[in-house]
């Protein structure tokens, strides 16, 4: 069996996968038109990766499928659900130590996949090395096997060289430095080499070819030594009993004497008796240092034997027949070499068994760009349909100021005119007035819950900044993971743009209040008794004005505004209807051409899907224009007509105008106040998504910064002070009475901490975060849709204070406090330590 050198794995720590990535595909991916349960495919990788990273330690060829497997997991789930989002804290331990500390940390803790992919990827190098170590060589099988394994593992130690800081984006352990892997990478293909030579020793090839292969493998073992001599590497390879640079010096220097001592043999078929001598000779001065550096007596001893053999024969040979001249060492021609062993690049798959877990979703690019279609799509219904309602507003404004249709009904001047009563039937069948009191008392609720959840997420990250600003103050350069500030930076631009929602939101809920307030005493009379509504109308006299060709012209246009209402609700049902799925469109596009190209996509696909409905909206605007003019024209004529009109009538036609617009405004109040009630309750599901995803980053970075302070602190704690020398005046001091404790003459097991000394575990064990913070009672957090983080977005419907994503509210829906209510922060919780 070769002696082959196999690289010890990276030990990693027991963590929980399932609720970051629960908490991460529940806002990313769920809405609650299509919730997804993922929690059985989330299991299943929990338990893939326990079995693939445990497993691997027991160094079996079968061990090998299952972490293969796993990178390919790995390798899926980076294209699906974004990188920058999972905070899970991956804890992984240097490979080469064992218990002493060298060149950096013991272990690592960063919250990243890309680490998780860095470290797995190390482990399945390691383990095919181990793998190929523990082949036998005495079956083409086993050699074939091995070669292939170790070659393989040279191709993984040499990608990561290039990618492992690029990934991880700070100082990695002392294993996954560039040095490192390169001197791995380079001693992984001497060994792939050295099976070859190996090989075709015992296949009984050519000496030629032997040679050649031989010179190959000094060269590479030559390459490998000479990196791992760096300074900084040699405590890596002091392994148990010996040193990998004895080994790998002692086989850099045998398998160049086997070059020679080969190359001798092709020196004695073609009867260059004096070169033979000098290759023998110069074979076993290195055959001696091989031994010498390897400290094994017996290393190569067979081609020792052999050599010398052959040298003995070749001199006799020479002294009694040729009488060659022997050059010296140094003038002989080089061996030539053969290159077998090289290097295989990483394969885009490494296990043909592997299954993605979660092939159903989408990826990264794929779910960017339905984002982005999402936010152009609700931008466009959104604009399209505020314009039909703020047209229908101004139409009722005008109407109402008009006092129409109700003038054209009013032929007695006494009696309640049908479309007063239409309306009054339709605010009571409505709710009336207790409807909207009790959605108003509502809002501030709805609107201190939400303030309430972002207070904490705000807390949360600036605890956990704070926290790191002050270790990082404390221990200087020592503490070497990445600042905070830099990881934190989305965190709050989030809590900036949802404070900036909830202060638009405020000033909508105030102006909401005060609509109210204007209309809240003709609403309490539409909602009243039919005989209080007829008491608080002035009677008087008929006019006659009702049946004149004014008023008949009237009553048609007001069949023509009727008309244009119905065809705007039709519009604005279609609006909200169009469901274009650009899922599979994004997904080809991606399939097609490696990259998708948003915008054109989404704006040939919107303008296919509402063109023909923007072109409605734009239509029924100028008609309404057309409309609205030749009311007013007519109405006039129709005024002049009843000029003649008292006192009386003038205070009935104001009543009539004030009660149509109690009417409008509670329809309007309605309709704000119920997507106000959704818009708050939306914003507390993206507010709790937004707490889940602050609550895994702290969790992660607390893990991260407990891994590093254990390694600090325990370094500290084994600097223990050195006992001081007794004073000669003490050494001649009398006994200690016998009222005195007696001293202890052996030794305490433990090292005493010197007085004045803080103790290096004196802060340890505080939480750097407070609890979660709860959720509003009685809320469910799946109740409404969710859009895809960070790019929320909501229903194409609303008309309340939604934020559009760049232009902000719509103006008339902006919204300030209730006066009595601004958000109150969250009661004085203590300080916590920042650590």
């Amino acid at each position: 069996m070769a002696d082959l050198l196999a690289v010890p794995l990276k030990k990693p720590s027991d963590i929980d996968v399932t609720k970051p990535l629960k908490n991460l595909i529940a806002s990313v991916y769920s809405t609650s038109d299509k919730p997804v349960d993922y929690t059985e495919e989330i299991n299943e990788f929990s338990k893939l990766r326990n079995n693939a990273l445990w497993k691997a330690f027991e160094k079996y060829e079968s061990s090998l499928e299952l972490i293969y497997c796993y990178y390919d997991q790995l390798c899926a789930m980076e294209t699906k659900i974004p990188a920058h989002e999972i905070q899970i804290p991956f804890k992984w331990k240097d490979a080469f130590d064992r218990g002493s500390l060298f060149g950096g940390r013991l272990s690592l803790t960063i919250a990243s996949l890309a680490y998780e992919k860095v470290c797995v990827l190390f482990n399945i190098a390691a383990l095919q090395s181990c793998v190929a170590a523990n082949q036998t060589m005495e079956t083409d099988e086993g050699r074939k096997l091995a070669a292939k394994l170790l070659q393989q593992s040279a191709g993984i130690f040499n990608h990561l060289k290039s990618t492992v800081l690029s990934s991880i984006q700070q100082d990695p352990t002392p294993d996954l430095k560039a040095e490192t892997l390169g001197a791995l990478s380079a001693l992984m293909l001497a060994q792939a080499q050295e099976i070859f030579v190996q090989k075709a020793i015992q296949d009984r090839m050519k000496d030629a070819v032997i040679a050649k292969l031989s010179s190959q493998c000094d060269e590479l073992y030559t390459e490998a030594y000479k990196l791992m001599q760096k300074e900084s590497l040699h405590p890596l390879w002091e392994r148990g009993d010996y040193d990998w640079l004895s080994v790998v010096g002692g086989k850099q220097a045998a398998y160049k004497g086997l070059a020679q001592y080969y190359q001798s043999l092709v020196c004695n078929a073609g009867k260059s008796v004096g070169e033979e001598i000098a290759r023998l000779q110069y074979a076993l001065e290195l055959f001696k240092t091989a031994q010498q550096v390897s400290g094994k007596a017996t290393f190569f001893q067979d081609f020792v034997n052999k050599a010398q053999k052959a040298l003995t024969e070749s001199k006799k040979d020479n002294d009694f027949i040729y009488h060659e001249r022997v050059p010296d060492s140094k003038s002989l021609a080089a061996v030539g070499k053969a290159p077998l062993a090289k290097a295989i690049p990483m394969t885009e798959k490494m296990s043909a068994s592997s299954k993605d877990l979660f092939e159903n979703l989408v990826p990264v690019p794929v779910l960017q760009a339905m984002a982005a279609y999402s936010v152009r799509k609700t931008d466009l219904v959104n604009t399209e349909i505020m314009k039909l309602r703020e047209a229908t507003q101004l139409l009722n404004s005008i109407l109402a100021s008009l006092n129409l249709p109700a003038a054209l009904e009013d032929t007695t001047g006494a009696e309640i005119p049908h479309s007063m009563q239409e309306k009054a039937a339709s605010v009571k069948s409505s709710g009336g007035l207790n409807d909207l009191q009790k959605m108003l008392q509502e809002l501030p609720e709805l609107l201190q819950r939400n303030q309430e959840i972002l207070n904490e997420c705000n807390r949360m990250v600036k605890e956990e900044e704070d926290s790191d600003t002050q270790l990082r103050n404390q221990f200087k350069e020592k503490w070497t993971r990445t600042p905070s500030a830099k990881l934190t930076d989305t965190f709050k631009a989030n809590v900036v743009k949802y404070q900036t929602i909830i202060t638009n939101a405020i000033e909508a809920d105030k102006k909401v209040r005060a609509k109210f307030e204007t209309h809240s005493e003709g609403i309490y009379l539409l909602d009243g008794d039919i005989s209080a509504l007829q008491a608080a109308l002035p009677a008087c006299g008929s006019s006659g004005a009702s049946k004149s060709s004014a008023a008949c012209q009237l009553r048609k246009l007001m069949e023509n505004v009727e008309a244009i209402k119905a065809e705007r609700d039709v519009i604005e049902s279609e609006l909200n209807s169009p469901t274009s799925d650009m899922h599979d469109k994004f997904l080809s596009a991606l399939a097609q051409d490696g990259a998708i190209n948003e915008a054109n996509l989404s704006v040939e696909a919107l303008g296919r899907t509402y063109g023909s409905l923007s072109k409605q909206v734009q239509e029924s605007l100028q008609r309404q224009e057309a409309l609205i003019a030749e009311i007013q024209r007519v109405n006039s004529e129709f005024c002049k007509e009843k000029s003649g009109a008292g006192a009386a009538a003038m205070q009935r036609e104001e009543m009539l105008k004030k009660l149509a617009a109690a009417h409008d405004g509670f329809m309007e109040l309605q309709v704000n106040l119920k997507e106000g009630s959704r818009f708050y309750n939306d914003l507390t599901n993206l507010l709790v998504n937004f707490q889940n995803k602050v609550s895994d980053f702290c969790f992660a970075r607390k893990t991260e910064k407990d891994e590093l302070l254990k390694d600090l602190t325990s370094d500290l704690s084994k600097v223990t002070a050195g006992t001081p020398s007794i004073p000669a005046h003490h050494e001649s001091a009398p006994p200690t009475p016998s009222s005195a404790p007696a001293a202890h003459s052996a030794p305490l097991p433990y090292p005493v901490q010197p007085q004045g000394m803080p103790h290096p575990y004196a802060q340890q064990g505080v939480n750097p975060y407070a609890a979660y913070a709860p959720m509003p009672t009685g809320y469910n957090p799946y109740a409404y849709p969710q859009a895809p983080y960070p790019q929320q977005q909501h229903p194409a419907s609303y008309s309340y204070p939604y934020p559009p994503p760049q232009t902000g509210y719509p103006q008339q829906s902006g919204f300030p406090s209730y006066p009595g209510y601004p958000p109150q922060p969250p009661p004085n919780q203590q300080q916590q330590p920042p650590w």
